[in-house]
């Protein structure tokens, strides 16, 4: 299982990671995630899902390898500032890598300029129920690449995601992308599919 490995190539610029104050909000609804499995660590080690919101000009989010953890702290958080998808690559300030998943946070928010949070959950139920009912990319793309934030851009051009705002990883099992104009948004579009399960 290649789950939870970065796929692109991060340069991490040592720094100071964001402040304590800046994570209150994103922390709160990452630990109501990790509560309910959405975010967490597999079996064999293996972590997954994470969350974002804007940040400035740039976007904050969970580092790689932290979905194991039940309580996150600043350290676990690193700002995006640059990313290329022709050279997949991606520039990032804190002290640790950002996520693997980190492209494709990328370009939902490139897309869509009202957007400030952004959630990636696991869950296979809801995975199965929503595949191809919603807004879904290419079952033969992978997490991670620069083919799935390619993707993400086909459904923002060719779909409706903007309005739903939910996107189905067709070729990434369990995976599922939430977002919304602020992270209540993003989390209450997330119940609100689950009632419906």
């Amino acid at each position: 299982m290649e789950e939870g490995y970065i796929k692109f190539n991060c340069k991490l610029i040592k720094d100071k990671p964001p402040e304590k104050s800046d994570i209150i909000e994103i922390n709160k609804w990452r630990k109501k995630l990790y509560i309910l499995s959405f975010i967490g660590m597999y079996e064999n080690g293996v972590g997954y899902g994470n969350i974002s919101i804007r940040y400035k000009s740039n976007f904050l989010i969970t580092g790689s390898a932290t979905g194991g953890f039940d309580e996150l702290n600043e350290k676990h958080y690193v700002i995006v500032t640059d990313y290329n998808l022709q050279k997949n690559s991606l520039i990032c300030r804190g002290l640790i890598n950002a996520s693997s998943e980190s492209l494709s946070h990328a370009v939902v928010y490139e897309c869509s300029p009202k957007t400030n949070a952004v959630i990636h959950i696991h869950n296979l139920k809801l995975w199965n129920k929503l595949m191809d009912k919603v807004p879904t990319t290419n079952k033969n793309v992978a997490y991670g690449t620069p083919e799935m934030a390619e993707e993400i851009k086909r459904l923002f051009n060719q779909t409706d995601v903007e309005q739903n705002k939910v996107i189905c990883m067709g070729g990434h099992e369990e995976g599922l992308i939430f977002f919304g104009e602020n992270l209540q948004e993003a989390g209450e579009i997330i119940i609100k599919k689950l009632r419906n399960l």
